[in-house]
């Protein structure tokens, strides 16, 4: 198992790694990027209720978070979605409504 400063250090990497690439994004792409990116949200989902398992019994601490974690991965994986649905909506033709 990954030790504290190990962790940490991996953590501060990949978020300045993050917002260095996200920084660099056109702001009119980033509904699209971010809708395409979809199954990134689901791997971290499946990450947390991988996490949330492999939680002690006894740990309040750690079922507390792991429960969290799974929670806010899920509500990332359906915001995504909703995102994606109302971008493709923009671009349907308005031809048919009338």
């Amino acid at each position: 198992m990954i030790e504290g400063f190990v962790a940490l250090y991996i953590f501060m990497l990949a978020a300045f790694t993050g917002y260095e690439v996200i920084s660099r994004v056109p702001v009119i792409l980033h509904t699209p990027l971010m809708s395409g990116s979809n199954f990134v949200h689901g791997i971290v989902l499946v990450g947390a209720m991988v996490a949330f398992g492999q939680a002690d019994p006894d740990s309040t601490m750690q079922t507390i978070i792991g429960f969290l974690g799974v929670a806010l991965a899920a509500g990332n994986v359906v915001g995504g979605y909703v995102v994606t649905e109302r971008m493709l909506e923009m671009f349907k033709s308005s031809k048919g409504q009338k």
